[in-house]
């Protein structure tokens, strides 16, 4: 199985998104997939125009000669897209534009489904499912509403599964609270194995992974001094 990981966070590799990412790659690793990580801050793709002349003028092609031209392969190779997303307001630029430039993978030929357009990857895109995997800073499971939606409405459009979401609140308190960091992290690697081996990620294991870590009040109060 070939994965592809895009770690929206501008933070990069230093960020709590990678903190995260990190012990579920190993999982996806250590089950036998070949994972692949992009950061989307390097990247310095540039914003889609909305000509659509990968679609109608030359379909399947961006003519935008960016860093986006190396990125096309490795997305056609993937099984699995692994969409790494920090919430910010409501998610960072760099990954905005890159989402924006899926376009070029799409067939132009739309269906009405259950009362949606859908459309569909070209053949040559082996994307079967997509997850999403994404941290705040706030308390609330809540805060992921929107970059949750953004992937299903993604998955929907595509037409192709949405694997589920691994959310991780108040991220940052990870490295203060060790005991519960190896919790989360053990259930991470666990969750990327079960992803390969069962195609699935295991709602038990998706809870550990959110569990608060300190009282929304507790939280509150440290935010606001």
């Amino acid at each position: 199985m070939q994965v592809l990981v895009i770690n929206g966070s501008a933070r990069k590799e230093k960020g709590y998104l990678a903190m995260v990412l990190e012990p579920f790659m190993h999982g996806m690793r250590k089950a036998g997939a070949i994972v692949d990580l992009l950061y989307s801050e390097q990247l310095n793709v540039e914003s889609c125009i909305g000509d659509f002349s990968c679609w109608y003028g030359n379909p399947g092609k961006c003519h935008i000669n960016d860093t986006m031209q190396s990125v096309y392969p490795r997305l056609k190779e993937a099984d699995v897209l692994v969409l790494g997303i920090p919430v910010y307001f409501p998610l960072p630029g760099a990954m905005q534009n890159f989402l924006n430039r899926f376009m070029p993978l799409m067939n132009p030929i739309l269906k009405y489904i259950n009362g949606h357009t859908q459309i569909q990857f070209h053949d040559d895109v082996r994307i079967k499912k997509i997850v999403l995997v994404s941290v705040c800073g706030w308390w609330e499971i809540g805060n992921f509403d929107t970059v949750t939606h953004i992937a299903k409405e993604i998955c929907q459009k595509a037409s192709v599964e949405f694997a589920g979401a691994v959310l991780r609140s108040h991220a940052d308190l990870l490295p203060e609270k060790e005991d519960e960091a190896n919790k989360v992290f053990e259930a991470l690697r666990k969750v990327g194995f079960s992803l390969v081996k069962d195609g699935i990620l295991p709602q038990n294991l998706l809870d550990v992974i959110a569990e608060p870590l300190i009282s929304e009040k507790k939280l509150r109060q440290r935010l606001t001094k």
